[in-house]
């Protein structure tokens, strides 16, 4: 029987890597990206054993090794002083528990090894949707070049912005959340004299955090200072920021953190927005993923870990439920819905915990850093880390 036609919109992190499990669950895939070329501008990603083995699945467990960097730990520091609240080894420690490891990768790094484990040549450039037309034959994508394809199913990978998701549900409204993050790499040569471990290193304090980590096989440092800000809203990730503005922030802090950003060349600065989770993410013929459905605040370091576990999922059910599209859809939802709602709340109660003002809530929080671990209790982090977004259920149909 002829596989199934998968057509992806939108060949980021989250779609690139679901095109590459349809295709391991042997579906035809069509990946279309409205942008003329794959990149991300200065930025790092951390990537958790609970997707970095799912990576390892598809084949990508050299090209991970040599691209990223495998942090020692996660280390939580007081703003003004730098006194360690709280640490966490990764590095061995999490991969023996976990299986897989724990990575950090600038995200062009990561859209390359993807993209050519994909097949840059047959990633469809340049295709920028308009619209979306699905009935009991299948779902058409048309584009504004004036071209279309037809497929059995449409996956809409197409982020925050998804036009996929505004055909099927109409325009979400997104709300300020009144913070903003400003990030940037620096050369590792210029911060050489802080002596910097391989961690991913936090600092928390009044009105703001500050993360840095190593990338690129340890050639720069990635940063993302995140502080509150009432009246900037601009949702985009490419607006240049200053640099003397991000370091004016930081006034009062930890010296090193100046040191840090004055190391950047440039810094790009971008307003973050908070959602509740979406009522729907299928209908019919056409599945949404990642950002599409379920963006988030950036404070469990999960969003594109929760994109590529959407993929692995979705091409799960879709190879259980055979030819049977809307069955496989309403699975994928019921399996990632509760999953991705779960990241999110954490990330929300994350954006308040990390920016408390220096008094009895922010003792009560170190003290919880200090005893029960900076990324919450053991068994919190073995349901983050320790889920496997294939191991999908056979559905009752396939039991009989």
């Amino acid at each position: 029987m002829k596989p199934l036609h998968a057509l992806v919109i939108g060949a980021g992190i989250g779609g690139t890597a679901a095109a590459i499990a349809l295709r391991r669950a042997g579906l035809d895939v069509s990946l279309f990206e409205q942008t003329m070329a794959q990149r991300e501008v200065g930025a790092g990603i951390q990537i958790s054993p609970n997707v970095s083995r799912l990576l390892g699945r598809y084949g990508l467990g050299d090209a991970m090794a040599r691209a990223a960097v495998r942090p020692s730990a996660v280390v939580f520091r007081r703003w003004q002083d730098g006194r360690v609240l709280g640490r966490e080894e990764l590095g061995d420690a999490i991969e023996s528990r976990y299986g897989s490891p724990y990575y950090h990768f600038h995200r062009a790094d990561l859209i390359a090894l993807l993209a050519d484990a994909f097949g840059r040549k047959e990633i469809k450039l340049g295709r920028r949707l308009v619209d979306v037309e699905q009935d009991e034959g299948g779902v058409t994508a048309r584009f504004e070049d004036g071209t279309s394809e037809h497929g059995d199913l449409l996956i809409g990978a197409d982020g925050i912005h998804s036009q996929v998701r505004e055909r099927l549900f109409g325009v979400e409204r997104p709300r300020f959340s009144g913070q903003i993050a400003y990030r940037g790499l620096a050369p590792a040569e210029r911060i050489a004299h802080l002596g910097l471990p391989l961690d991913v290193t936090n600092w928390v304090g009044p009105g703001g955090h500050f993360v840095h980590y190593f990338v690129s096989s340890g050639r720069f440092l990635n940063f993302v200072a995140v502080s509150e800000e009432a009246t900037w809203t601009r949702e985009q990730w490419s607006d240049r920021g200053s640099i003397s503005d991000a370091a004016k922030k930081y006034e009062g802090w930890h010296p090193q953190i100046a040191t840090i950003l004055n190391a950047v060349d440039e810094t790009f600065k971008w307003a973050l927005f908070d959602r509740d989770p979406l009522p729907e993410w299928a209908q019919g013929r056409v599945a949404l993923l990642g950002d599409a459905c379920h963006p988030m605040l950036p404070y469990m370091a999960q969003g594109a870990a929760q994109a590529i576990e959407d993929g692995a999922a979705l091409a799960a059910c879709l190879k259980h439920a055979a030819f049977d599209i809307p069955s496989a859809f309403r699975a994928y939802v019921t399996l990632r819905k509760p999953r991705a709602t779960e990241v999110q709340e954490r990330s929300r109660a994350n954006s308040t915990s990390f920016h408390l003002r220096d008094g009895p809530q922010q003792l009560e929080r170190d003290q919880l850093f200090a005893t029960r671990g900076v990324r919450g209790s053991p068994e919190a982090m073995n349901r983050l880390y320790g889920y496997d977004a294939e191991a999908v259920a056979p559905t009752p149909e396939e039991k009989r």
